[in-house]
């Protein structure tokens, strides 16, 4: 009998924890959250998950969206110093949209950080950090 008392009180707790926090409207979480994939060596390929993420900012707005882009495999071509969508890139991380770029993968080509843009993430691994963010609920494109 104690144990479902105990057990009918932590459920109380936690579901009153999560109606207070829904109704003041936790500031700390944004509504939306997106994960994009880049896996390819393709300009157009970048410039168009590039505009998907600005034409996300601009629907929901910036302050309602994570976005997160991971680049691993022949699309860390992306992220490199001399990458034709260099700019853009720093244009994106200025507006609040993280880079990130994979560690297994730099290590595969040979690449350091210091051959990438400055101001991108990384994560150890593209694919495990593509299938984090999908397990914690966010949207998953693959332009």
């Amino acid at each position: 009998m104690q144990k479902r008392t105990a057990l009918l009180g932590l459920l109380a707790v936690t579901f009153l924890a999560t109606a207070q926090s829904q109704s003041t409207g936790d500031k700390s979480r944004k509504p939306h959250k997106l994960v994009i994939q880049m896996s390819d060596n393709d300009p157009a390929k970048w410039n168009l998950l590039l505009n998907n993420a600005k034409n996300v900012q601009e629907e929901l707005g910036a302050a309602n969206v994570d976005i997160e882009v991971v680049a691993y495999g022949p699309g860390i071509n992306m992220l490199k110093i001399e990458s034709a969508a260099n700019s853009r890139i720093a244009e994106a991380i200025k507006a609040g949209i993280t880079v990130t770029a994979c560690e297994n993968t730099l290590r595969n080509l040979k690449l350091s950080r210091a051959d990438m843009l400055s101001d991108i993430t990384y994560v150890p691994a593209g694919v495990v950090q593509l299938m984090r963010r999908q397990s914690e609920g966010w949207a998953y494109l693959r332009p």
